[in-house]
């Protein structure tokens, strides 16, 4: 029996990049590319008969631009089409992606920049490769849809079911030191609803990976910044830890906690080697704050493709600290967290919509 293949709407105004999109995709055995689009208007009127399960939407277009077209498929009448925004990397597009993820896009990525054709497909197939697993995913396509079986399957590695598993209330009393989140697809629309809620007299540092590349997290933090209580901001190497502070992890690099010998915490930023094939890493950060933080620690994990954040959690709750994790109805890919609850590693599964007064109640020792 064949499987039921994604249909993909390609929506752009430049006929070379509709190409090279249209190219890429269709190297992808279980997807089918239904049609093109120059505009936002025209993809609009095309909906209804191409019925794309996912729309790939260029940021600058005539009639209607990215996150015009956007906001009009939010109310569009019908099943909304999965919506992967096309970014170029530049600072402008980068907080447009921002504008677009916290609107509800599932995804983006950016415009390649190689010297020839097929290295820009072979660029665009290594970002397109995750997005459509995690989208099958989601979609209950299958988790070998797309290419290969996904990667963050562990089989046998915890007898806890994720689906039912809440956990019990972490405990009052606990009072952290510090909160450590990782997060990856999803992530900035999620944050969006959690780090503007997070009280203004919170003590504690806050440290957070977002799978994202460079530059596109200093957006996210300037957009969180905005409408957070807290200070918000990109890490920077060497920088004191500020308590009442949140720290997002620069793209492509790695972020950690390390304490001096008179006792002051500090971040470190660092090129080391990808983890999980991730960089920055939540594991790479998790452990770190398990070296300065130990049991005062409140580890949080939400919506993401993969298994990154695991064993860092693991390091984590063996030094005594607690968890929290987003739960699958409320996460775009309930992946991060699945693994996490069923490798037995988290104490508390909360929906998003609770998981800011969680983090309020847990720092306030209540």
């Amino acid at each position: 029996m064949s499987r039921k293949k994604i249909k993909v709407l390609i929506v752009d105004d430049t006929v070379l990049y509709r190409k090279i999109i249209r190219d890429t995709l269709s190297s992808f055995a279980e997807v089918d590319v239904v049609g093109t689009a120059s505009n936002g208007k025209i993809a609009l009127s095309q909906i209804t008969a191409l019925k794309p399960d996912l729309i790939t939407l260029d940021q600058e277009m005539p009639e209607l631009n990215g996150v015009q077209t956007l906001r009009m498929l939010k109310a569009f009448n019908g099943k909304m089409p999965a919506t992967v925004m096309v970014s170029a990397h530049t600072t402008k597009d980068a907080a447009v992606t921002m504008q677009a993820l916290e609107l509800g896009a599932f995804d983006f990525i950016t415009k390649p920049a190689g010297n020839t054709m097929q290295a820009n497909i072979e660029a665009l197939e290594q970002q397109f490769k995750p997005i459509l697993q995690a989208y099958a995913i989601k979609s209950n396509l299958g988790r070998d849809t797309v290419v290969q079986k996904e990667s963050a399957a562990v089989a046998g590695s915890g007898n806890i079911n994720p689906d039912t598993f809440t956990g019990q209330p972490i405990k009052s009393g606990l009072r952290p030191d510090a909160v450590a989140i990782g997060v990856s697809t999803g992530g900035p629309k999620a944050l969006a609803q959690v780090i503007p809620h997070i009280s203004g007299r919170l003590s504690q540092p806050v440290f957070i990976v977002q799978h994202m590349p460079a530059m596109f997290t200093k957006a996210l933090a300037e957009s969180l910044d905005e409408k957070a209580q807290l200070q918000v901001k990109e890490a920077e190497n060497g920088e004191a830890v500020q308590r009442g502070h949140v720290y997002i992890a620069p793209g492509g690099k790695h972020m950690k906690v390390v304490k001096s010998l008179a006792g002051q915490v500090s971040i470190e930023i660092t090129d080391d080697a990808p983890e999980n094939y991730c960089k920055p890493a939540a594991d790479y950060l998790f452990r770190s704050v398990a070296d300065v933080y130990g049991k005062r620690t409140l580890g949080v994990i939400m919506t993401g493709m993969g298994r990154d954040g695991v064993k860092g959690l693991d390091v984590l709750k063996k030094k005594g600290a607690a968890v929290l994790a987003q739960d699958k109805k409320s996460s775009v890919v309930f992946g991060m967290p699945m693994e996490a609850i069923r490798a037995g590693v988290v104490d508390q599964v909360a929906p998003l919509s609770s998981l800011a007064g969680e983090i309020n109640r847990i720092c306030a020792g209540i």
